[in-house]
């Protein structure tokens, strides 16, 4: 008889994956300087373990670093309305 249990499925870093979501959850509020040392702490300990999750930490990081740095262009009032018309759309409204 096979047991109804679910067991985490690990990556190769055995870590379950779960936990490596629950990190990269936590990544942004990380780089911004959010969350508790004990968090922070528990993060950095994942991050040396979990070569995956790290690289996907350095890419976060260099998309902040763009996007913080890119010159920002406002939206036409024409531009707005049509984004706000299908965003009404999307959420089944008018």
């Amino acid at each position: 008889m096979r047991s109804s249990r679910r067991h985490p499925v690990e990556g190769p870093h055995g870590h379950a994956q779960a936990f490596c979501l629950k990190v990269l959850r936590r990544l942004s509020a990380y780089l911004d300087d959010e969350l508790s040392g004990d968090v922070c702490r528990e993060i950095r300990k994942h991050l040396g373990a979990c070569p995956k999750c790290e690289v996907f930490l350095d890419s976060l990081r260099q998309t902040v670093n763009l996007c913080r740095h890119s010159p920002t262009h406002g939206l036409s009032p024409r531009a707005r309305a049509r984004i706000r018309l299908e965003i009404l759309k999307a959420v089944g409204t008018r």
